[in-house]
């Protein structure tokens, strides 16, 4: 496998990891949103990753890269809130909102923070090599 591959490679899990974190961000900013009714609340959105195998024509090398499957609702119910005074309250006087755990979410964007960190290293190593490689080739 080419080291130039490794670009490819990190550049996946970085674009992947960048889509959660912007994910995480919409739970959050919508975690405390209000609907008049359960089925018409905010519904956390979570990426489901898939790892695609990428073999290169005429060589038996192949390498694998993540992309973005789908992303998918959350099941969780809703929250209702008994609130008569609020503009969104229906007949009952129930107001609901998304069963989003800040603290959840919270760690889910540490993980991507984490793992986004993970492969800019990887890159800044790699292109560290690569220089270190070309330097040799000068002396």
């Amino acid at each position: 496998m080419s080291v130039f591959k490794v670009f490819d490679v990190a550049g996946s899990g970085m674009s992947a990891q960048m889509l959660r974190l912007n994910t995480v961000a919409s739970n959050l900013a919508n975690a405390e949103t209000m609907a008049g009714s359960a089925e018409e609340v905010y519904k956390a959105r979570h990426p489901v990753f898939e790892s695609v195998l990428n073999t290169e024509l005429g060589s038996n090398q192949s390498m694998a890269t993540v992309k973005v499957g789908e992303i998918v609702e959350s099941d969780t119910a809703a929250i209702p809130h008994y609130l008569p005074n609020h503009p969104l309250a229906n007949e009952e006087g129930y107001v609901f909102s998304p069963g989003i755990s800040a603290i959840e979410e919270m760690a889910d964007m540490i993980s991507a923070s984490r793992s986004y960190q993970n492969n800019v290293e990887v890159l800044s190593t790699t292109k560290e090599l690569l220089i270190r490689t070309l330097q040799l080739g000068r002396t």
